[in-house]
């Protein structure tokens, strides 16, 4: 029986229980030895679904465990995604099932816990990126990237930047500046995809053990600042956990 509001999941995607501070899960699956901070990180973007609230047992559970806080923290970046009501539906069943978060909205501590409030902060660690040569500024307008994505997708590749905005000069870079070009921020992967080769990538999940799966070598451009001075999940979920 479904709780008022909850939903059940599209589909089934693997469980991520987040090892924050000093606990680190590794491959000897040794059991962290002094207390954890774990965090609850869900979309407002719909009701809270089954899916999500097992995710959030996992990180409670484990919090309690071995002492610690768990932390709940909206992700609401997306604000075109955004669902009234969503946010408060979260806090609700998660109230209602007894997994009380000890830092997050309404909470005494100090911090602030909805990432769209949090822009200042992502736009710091976008430019030290820049600055360090690990991202690049993307200039790309919506009709060319579909058309590559097509493009791509006609020869049954799949889609993936060609870092046509990778060799801008300086000078190129800081002219479509001056005339307000929008644009993104994108990470300079260390490893770009490489659709001649597989990669088989492996690691240890705290919940399913060892996992491995095979794939296209090496890693898409991806954007972690939007034209709206937003981030994406990639730069946003990276920095708070490690600010937090």
């Amino acid at each position: 029986m479904l709780l008022p509001g909850l939903s059940l999941p599209r589909h089934t995607s693997t469980l991520k229980v987040c090892r924050l501070g000093r606990f680190v899960h590794t491959s000897t699956a040794s059991e962290p030895t002094g207390p954890v901070r774990v965090r609850f990180a869900p979309s407002p973007t719909g009701m809270l679904h089954l899916g999500g609230l097992r995710t959030a047992l996992f990180n409670y559970l484990l919090s309690r465990r071995y002492g610690g806080a768990f932390v709940l923290r909206i992700e609401d970046t997306d604000q075109t995604r955004l669902v009234p009501g969503a946010t408060e539906n979260i806090i609700n069943t998660l109230e209602w099932a007894g997994l009380t978060f000890d830092e997050g909205p309404g909470r005494s501590s100090a911090g602030n816990y909805f990432q769209s409030q949090r822009a200042d902060i992502y736009r710091k660690h976008a430019q030290i990126l820049l600055d360090q040569g690990a991202a690049y500024r993307c200039f790309c307008t919506p009709e060319r990237l579909e058309s590559l994505r097509t493009s791509m997708a006609s020869q049954g590749r799949p889609p993936a930047y060609d870092r046509n905005c990778r060799h801008l000069s300086q000078r190129q870079i800081d002219e479509k500046l001056r005339l307000g070009e929008p644009y993104t921020i994108r990470l300079l992967s260390p490893n770009p995809v490489d659709q001649a080769s597989a990669h088989v990538g492996q690691f240890d999940d705290a919940v399913h053990g060892h996992m491995h799966f095979r794939g296209p070598a090496g890693f898409d451009d991806a954007v972690l600042l939007k034209s709206d001075g937003l981030p994406t999940y990639h730069l946003a979920n990276v920095v708070d956990d490690h600010l937090m």
